[in-house]
This record gives structure tokens, C-alpha cells and sequence, in this order.
């Protein structure tokens, strides 16, 4: 099993420097992840530095809290594939999920997607530590409903990342075919082979190399 190819390479941190930035590009390159994932502001620096290294550039959207407006979410995901973006993870609004104002999340999910060339994948963030079951099968019909590629946890920044049983219900809700992306406080093998186990095929972790290095051990 190729296991890098299932890590986004993250850094998502307010402070991360140019320096960091640089050094998690290469590191990507070095390992050949699938993807780095860094905020809006770093994507052309990013894909500048990756181009034509089969990693691609990933990038949030409404992050971490996904209260944005709508527009304002299309336009960022917009501006960021210019920029060189291949891969965009956005997150829901939270609270219009668990208001049940299903259709605000549906169609604001399907207007970012018809707003990206069709191969730019879409992930949609659902912030499992914040939903209830029933919230996470509902986020999740939404998000395949409205032509995501993948549905993920967690954005690292709230009050919980992801666990094995929500990857499950998550896998069990979309099918086989659509992509579970877990993320969010996946810091060893353990973990990582135990999200994978679950029904996993993408994992966010800025512990990818340390993961990767005692896998092979």
C-alpha cells in the first residue's frame, strides 16, 4: 500500500511562516503526498513550488468556522483555483445544518461546485465534533447530493478531530464511491491505519512524515 498517497500535508496554522511553507512543500515533494493544504494566501506560492511534481495544492474555504456568506465562499474557492489550486476543502454552515435549513447547505455546497472546473475536487468540511449523529448522515447526504467529491471530519480547529466511528457512519452514509476524508488530531500510525480501517481513503495531518517513517520501520 502506497500509504503517503493518502495524506494531505497541512499546515494550516495563523503564523506559519514562508520558511514553513517552503519546507512543507518539499517535504511533500520528498515523500510524494497527495496534496499540501495550506490557506488561501499560500496557494500560488505552493503551486508554484509543486508544479509538475504530482503533488497538488490544497486549500480551506470559510475556514474554520464556515459562517461566511455564500458568495463570499464561491469567490474564495474561485480565486484560490486561479491561483493554482487543484483540491478545495470548505466547510459547512454549521449552524444552518443543525437549524435544519437543509437547502441553504445543499444549494451553497452545489454553487461552490459549479463555480470549479470539474476536476478541482471538492471535500466539504461537516465538523463531526459539533454534530449529532443524525446531523453527520444528513451533512453528509447534502454534500453528495450536491456533487462533493469527499466529505471530511473536521478542520483541526474546533473541539474535537476525527474519530473511527464517525469515518464508519460517514463511509456507510456516501457509499463506496465518494471520498472520506478524516482530519483532525491524527498524530501516529495507529491512528492513521485505524482511520483507514474505518473507511478513510484521504487523511488531513500535519504528522504525515512521522506517520509514514514508522510505518516503514
Amino acid at each position: 500500500m502506497n500509504y503517503a498517497s493518502y495524506i494531505d500535508h497541512t499546515l494550516l496554522k495563523a503564523d506559519a511562516s514562508d520558511e514553513a511553507i517552503d519546507r512543507l512543500c518539499e517535504e511533500a515533494k520528498e515523500y510524494q503526498f497527495a496534496s499540501v493544504c495550506v490557506n488561501p494566501c499560500y496557494v500560488a506560492r505552493c503551486h508554484k513550488q509543486l508544479d509538475n511534481s504530482g503533488v497538488k495544492v490544497c486549500t480551506v474555504i470559510g475556514f474554520p468556522l464556515g459562517a461566511n456568506a455564500t458568495m463570499i465562499k464561491v469567490k474564495e474557492a474561485s480565486e484560490a483555483v486561479f491561483d493554482g489550486a487543484e483540491e478545495v476543502d470548505m466547510v459547512i454552515n454549521i449552524s444552518r445544518l443543525k437549524a435544519h435549513d437543509d437547502d441553504y447547505v445543499k444549494d451553497e455546497i452545489a454553487r461552490i461546485r459549479r463555480a470549479l472546473r470539474e476536476e478541482i475536487v471538492l471535500k466539504v468540511i461537516i465538523e463531526t465534533c459539533l454534530l449529532t449523529d443524525e446531523e453527520k448522515v444528513r451533512a453528509c447526504k447534502l454534500a453528495k447530493e450536491a456533487g462533493a467529491n469527499f466529505v471530511k471530519t473536521s478542520t483541526g480547529f474546533s473541539t474535537g478531530g476525527a474519530t473511527k466511528e464517525d469515518i464508519a457512519l460517514m463511509r456507510k452514509t456516501v457509499g463506496p464511491d465518494m471520498g472520506v476524508k478524516a482530519s483532525g488530531g491524527i498524530r501516529t500510525k495507529e491512528d492513521f491505519l485505524a482511520m483507514i480501517e474505518a473507511g478513510a481513503n484521504r487523511i488531513g495531518t500535519s504528522s504525515g512524515i512521522k506517520i509514514i517513517k514508522d510505518l516503514v520501520k
